[in-house]
């Protein structure tokens, strides 16, 4: 079998392998003890750069890589949008929620619901996170990584897994957090520029102006992958926005599907992807634990702006290539030669490595996605023993624990995380064709609630320990619920609605629940004033939604922008925090205290905010000028165009 690597390919690997190693080991030496903030916070010390590097490390994965490539394959340049609302997202999260965490000087996400509402959502949280990190998130990635290295070494399935998670955690397991974070920015290098090689050669195969494909030119094959997908009538590949009832055939298996089930329209800019990436970047362990381990809040922001920019750029290398590659599977003039062929979405970008990066630069295309898949594992690997040594051994297991107990407790609970990640892995992900919808889908029923809880818990004086513990109970029946009441409906959908209902939930029972309120002795008039015309603008804004919803629902109903009740819900939902946060004379007993200067930006940071803006804002608008704008359309239109 031609494998696809030659000698200096396996070399080039080879000294990648190696030098993360090294520096993960070198890393974890010290001249003293692990204390547990060593190990699992890296000693409250990490740079601005550190942070948004190891956050895009971790973020980044085999999930984007194969399974959002496989993604733009199958569907297009529509898939970006959770890659471009996470960067926005991240502004929220710097000046919001992470500063009232680090204020706070936790260890974890669960010890925060800890402090906040008691031991009981703690605990649900706790068994929540680590759930989806040993059974979705570690498994995976690494069932998506093993498949790149079958398709280009041809690794067997398991092997590959095993390899994988092994290789994370070599280094993560002894030096903790410190050495995930130092060998993560090494992983960004190769990361970014190994893909950018890929997407390079890639689009120089797709120029049709040279039967050489090492000879073309890259800008040519980029514009003739755009010209081909515009001169086809129905390709919906570089359409942001995607129409109800898109009904499309898969490229690979010619199965017809309909697209806008895992993108419906303008929800992902109207709807529950803000909850979803709100939810993943303020409340996740492994990633939020990043900016915790800052030397200082002024670091963590700039480091999570950071990460920002580099959001920025994940497209071009992991979406531009599947969407190369469906241009080039769809004219086979462009391949001749080619032995194989892509068979699943996701084996796209796979085969876009084996067969159309030169030897000697493959090795460096290849050390780029095995650099996003061992960063992410690493990452969750930490988190894993983190959450259990911090929230259950120590808080409920052995309460008087030694710094050097608990290091050793995080390193055995992680080796068990890795092996539980091994075994389950072929159970859960085997057959899977779409790896990254089904992360996406499953983390689904989480987040919601996991945004409602904490989203309250740091933010709104008023919220009870009663509420937060039905609404987390309640977050994955919910989810559940609206999986079998509506079955047609898209994920993305059904995550905006069990965010509404989890909201009512957890006001009501909050506004009922009197038992912890205390008179609120922080108040300030002056404040009070400033906070109360927010919330009035808020409050028009979340009117001025619904409104619009109910003016134009029906006449963009092919868009879902019924999606915009979910944004008034969100409005209406901080209106209503913000207003009671001034105007209600009591407080629950254990509600945070926060000010103006806790969320403060520097106008640095301002300007960098802004310039993440102006960038998306700019995307959209090409984007949507590239394709056709959207249209009103009649009910009767509709049903013409739906059936």
């Amino acid at each position: 079998m031609d494998i696809g690597f030659q000698t200096a390919d396996y070399i080039v690997f080879g000294t990648y392998a190696l030098i993360i190693v090294a520096i993960g080991l070198f890393v974890s030496r010290s001249g003293r003890e692990k204390s547990s903030s060593d190990y699992f916070l890296a000693g409250r010390n990490l740079s601005w750069w550190a942070i948004g590097a190891s956050l895009i490390a971790a973020n980044i994965s085999a999930e984007q890589f194969i399974g959002m490539s496989g993604s733009g394959f199958r569907i297009g340049i529509g898939i970006a949008a959770y890659e471009w609302i996470a960067a926005a997202s991240l502004i929220i999260v710097a000046k919001y929620l992470l500063p009232i965490m680090i204020r706070k000087r936790i260890y974890t996400m669960p010890q925060l619901l800890n402090e906040r509402y008691g031991s009981g959502v703690g605990m649900a949280f706790s068994i929540f996170f680590l759930m989806l990190y040993l059974f979705v998130n570690l498994t995976s990635v690494a069932w998506l990584g093993a498949l790149a290295m079958n398709q280009v070494l041809g690794i067997p399935m398991m092997w590959g897994v095993v390899g994988l998670l092994l290789f994370s955690g070599v280094y993560s397991i002894y030096g903790g957090l410190k050495a995930v974070v130092w060998t993560d920015v090494i992983q960004v290098v190769f990361l970014v520029g190994g893909g950018l090689i890929a997407v390079y050669f890639a689009l120089k195969s797709a120029d049709p102006s040279t039967s050489v494909m090492a000879d073309g030119s890259a800008w040519a094959g980029l514009q003739h992958v755009f010209d081909t997908i515009r001169g086809t009538q129905g390709d919906y590949h570089l359409n942001m926005i995607i129409p109800d009832g898109t009904i499309v055939a898969d490229p690979a298996s010619g199965q017809r599907f309909d697209i806008s089930k895992d993108l419906p329209g303008l929800s992902l800019l109207l709807g529950s992807i803000w909850v979803t990436n709100i939810g993943f970047w303020g409340f996740n362990q492994y990633i939020i634990q990043k900016g915790l381990a800052a030397r200082s809040l002024h670091e963590a922001k700039k480091g999570l702006l950071f990460a920002g920019y580099l959001k920025i750029l994940i497209p071009l290398i992991v979406v531009i290539p599947g969407i190369t590659a469906y241009v080039l599977f769809r004219n086979p003039h462009l391949v001749e030669g080619i032995g194989d062929t892509i068979t699943t979405a996701d084996s796209a970008y796979p085969w876009l490595l084996k067969n159309f990066t030169p030897t000697g630069i493959k090795g460096v295309a290849f050390a780029a996605l095995v650099a996003a898949i061992v960063s992410s594992l690493a990452s969750m690997l930490n988190s894993t023993s983190t959450i259990f040594t911090m929230d259950i051994y120590k808080r409920h297991i052995a309460p008087q624990a030694s710094e050097r107990q608990l290091v050793k407790v995080g390193r055995i609970v992680a080796f068990c995380a890795l092996l539980i990640a091994m075994a389950a892995v072929k159970p859960l992900l085997g057959g899977l064709d779409q790896a990254f919808q089904y992360i996406q889908e499953y983390s689904g029923y989480v987040y919601p609630g996991v945004t409602v809880v904490f989203g309250m818990g740091l933010l709104w004086k008023k919220a009870t320990n009663r509420a937060a513990l039905w609404t987390s109970i309640l977050t994955i029946p919910v989810g559940i619920a609206l999986k079998f009441a509506c079955p047609e409906m898209g994920f993305v959908l059904r995550m905006g609605y069990a965010f509404i209902i989890l909201v009512i939930i957890a006001v009501i029972l909050s506004l009922l629940d009197r038992s912890e309120s205390v008179p609120d002795g922080d108040r300030t008039e002056n404040a009070d004033r400033r906070t109360k015309r927010a919330a009035r603008i808020l409050t028009l804004l979340a009117a001025a939604s619904i409104a619009a919803g109910a003016a134009f629902g029906k006449c963009w109903a092919r868009y879902h922008f019924d999606a915009i009740f979910m944004l008034g819900t969100l409005l209406g939902f901080i209106a209503l925090i913000v207003w009671t946060n001034a105007a209600s004379p009591t407080k629950s007993h254990r509600a945070y205290t926060t000010d103006r200067d806790t969320f403060a930006f520097s106008p640095g940071l301002t300007v960098a905010a802004w310039g993440i803006v102006v960038i998306l804002t700019a995307i959209y608008a090409l984007f949507w000028f590239i394709n056709e704008k959207i249209g009103c359309l009649t009910t009767s239109d509709f049903q013409k165009q739906t059936t």
